[in-house]
């Protein structure tokens, strides 16, 4: 079926759907946050049903997580009640997920309580909600069809933030002791989309006044003050609104919520969703320009979500429930291109400078470059097996290959941006791509349109006629030692490696040795990864070691750094002491070309396509905060 054909029957069938869902008596679910500080969340869900077994479920297949990181190991205290009697109930013997029991003759309404342990995005003054840690439902159902009214009760006196729709007529309240606060109904595919932050210390500040539909960011924080944005960040955010809209050509939500936690304690966190984005850093990682450039695209990078991955999706990650398995095999445009756009935004907003953008664009291309696993392992299937290979163990992560969808995908499309510019001689981009891609159907409400290769393909040659079929498999499917460059070069720029490192990288506390010696190395001398087939590598360094000595000195990142930087004018090796468990060795590495970081260097003569990519496409917004280059 063509794509518009699948959009209109898609639409219809949802359209069609809300009647139905109307008629239906729908679950009714409490999430109780009052115990937030003691690390504990509490639901009372009241479920409609018949007589007869039945079988519930929580989800196990989160979208934009990419792989079974349902929390079922964290619900607790499960209590079925019917008619005032507690009833029975068996957990599957090969589904943990689900819970199977049986109800008796004329019940009409299930009663549970659970309680979920919650160790992440909470602390004194903060929760955030999941709502896949506390939801049930009915197995078996797509979950688009299973109507739920949800509500909330949070500690007296904190704000709340998120996309759902109050269940009254304007904003949210702020709750008083025992106070619960209403939604209205919607179906749990939408439920579980629409997180939940609250707070103590809670601000809502609405974005771009004068653009439609309304976007505001919510923001919670353990210090007071925190939650108090700056001036600048909050043009640059206005800025972010028009520019994606002016990008992308439509919206697929009816409001927008950027949900921002301010905290050291609560965790860092970045997870899309269609009407809003759950975003986590630091306390201070918005307080000023130097914190903020570490972030800069984390919230362009989770609003183009609502374009790419929510609202247009791979096929084989929509899946009609969330127990299904997803499969990850167009996660390269998921999440690769949302990491292109994601860093542009942020460059075209004024979140990051263009030096910034740069500077990103040399880290990422430098990385993949040495990263070793690349001489076994395509793009394609670190995107197929994204949920073996998310989180884990750091050692060998070059050899074995990590998450490379992400930094591969924006180096891909940065290539077919460049490639569209140069065949239509500058009179068209990737923007008119995302347009009719990320578009189709105009404005709509959240919905979820899938895609195929075949539909990626046939869409960019609507922009301008090529082999884009055979461009992306050699790019994404082939085996490629090097890194895609091509972008880079087509851009009026060369990826070099200079002597002094770029302004805000170097590893954060430890010693950026990465492009020299071949190593990750911590403040403390710890060794998290060695570069398959590097120097470190040839000298039998190994992750887990721990670095004592550098040339009979004791271990700093100093001593280390100057090591490297004097192994020019010096023949013999680098000479480590290291100890692993209860050994200790001697490591000596035979380097000789000093410090090496890596760096873009403009070609003269070329046109300069990366400062035009980078730049607005609408006029920004004056900061009143002096933004220097980093």
């Amino acid at each position: 079926m063509p794509a518009l054909s699948r959009l209109s029957a898609f639409v219809l069938a949802l359209a069609a759907l809300v009647p139905a869902m109307a008629q239906k008596t729908p679950i009714r679910i409490v999430a109780d946050l009052s115990d937030a500080p003691r690390k504990l969340y509490h639901a009372e869900v009241d479920l409609p049903v018949t007589s007869g077994p039945l079988t519930l479920t929580t989800p196990k297949w989160i979208p934009g997580h990419h792989m079974p990181s349902g929390p079922v190991n964290d619900i607790t205290g499960v209590v079925f009640t019917a008619n005032g009697q507690t009833l029975a109930w068996r957990r599957d013997d090969v589904d943990l997920y689900q819970y199977h029991l049986t109800i008796p003759k004329g019940v009409t309404t299930l009663h549970a309580h659970l309680d979920a342990i919650v160790t992440s995005r909470v602390t004194q003054k903060i929760a955030v909600l999941e709502w896949e840690k506390l939801l049930l439902y009915p197995a078996g159902i797509p979950v688009h069809e299973i109507a739920i009214e949800p509500a909330v009760k949070v500690p007296a006196g904190w704000g709340i933030g998120t996309a759902l729709a109050p269940a009254g007529e304007g904003k949210y309240p702020v709750p008083e002791a025992g106070a619960v606060t209403r939604f209205q109904a919607t179906n749990v595919e939408q439920l579980e989309d629409s997180p939940i932050i609250s707070g103590q210390y809670f601000h809502e500040y609405e974005l771009a006044k004068d653009v439609t539909p309304k976007h505001y960011i919510d923001v919670v924080s353990d210090e007071p003050e925190d939650a108090e944005l700056r001036p600048a960040l909050l043009a640059e955010l206005n800025n972010l609104v028009r520019e994606a809209g002016t990008l992308y050509g439509s919206h697929h939500y009816g409001v927008y919520h950027f949900l921002l936690t301010l905290s050291d304690v609560a965790g860092g966190e970045g997870l899309e969703h269609g009407q809003s984005s759950d975003n986590g850093v630091g306390e201070k990682g918005f307080s000023d320009a130097e914190h903020q450039s570490r972030e800069a695209d984390l919230l362009p990078h989770e609003f183009t979500h609502s374009w790419n991955g929510k609202y247009r999706r791979p096929a084989g990650l929509y899946q009609p429930d969330f127990a299904t398995a997803q499969q990850g095999a167009l996660l390269w445009v998921y999440e690769g291109m949302t990491q292109y756009w994601g860093n542009v935004l942020a460059a075209r907003a004024g979140l990051a400078t263009q030096q910034e953008f740069l500077d990103d664009l040399a880290m990422t291309a430098a990385s993949l470059d040495t990263k070793s696993g690349r001489a076994w392992r395509s793009t394609e299937d670190t995107a197929i097996a994204a949920s073996i290979l998310r989180g884990g163990n750091p050692a060998w992560v070059n050899w074995r290959r990590s998450q490379d969808y992400y930094p591969e995908g924006q180096l891909v499309w940065l290539d077919a941006d460049t490639q569209i510019r140069a065949l239509t001689g500058g009179k068209k981009s990737l923007d008119d791509f995302v347009k009719i891609f990320l578009g189709k159907g105009g404005n709509t409400a959240s919905l979820i349109v899938p895609y195929t290769f075949d539909e990626v393909v046939k869409d960019l040659n609507t922009v301008v006629a090529y082999d884009w079929a055979k461009f992306l498999d050699e790019r994404i499917n082939k085996i490629n030692p090097r890194a895609d460059v091509a972008g880079i070069e087509r851009g009026g720029y060369k990826l070099v490696y200079k002597d002094k490192p770029l302004k805000g990288a170097g590893g954060r506390g430890g010693v950026d040795v990465w492009y020299s010696l071949g190593a990750r190395v911590s403040g403390e001398g710890q060794v998290a990864d060695v570069r398959w087939g590097g120097v470190a590598d040839k000298a039998k360094l190994a992750p887990g070691d721990k670095i004592l000595a550098v040339n009979d000195r004791t271990f700093s990142p100093d001593v280390l750094k100057k090591a490297v930087h004097d192994s020019k004018t010096v023949t013999t090796p680098i000479r480590l002491i290291v100890s692993n468990e209860s050994f200790v060795r001697i490591v000596e590495v035979d380097y000789h070309d000093g410090e090496r970081y890596p760096a873009l260097e403009r070609v003269e003569g070329k046109p300069a396509l990366l400062d035009a990519i980078a730049a607005p496409l609408t006029k920004l917004e004056k900061v009143d905060e002096e933004k220097k280059d980093k």
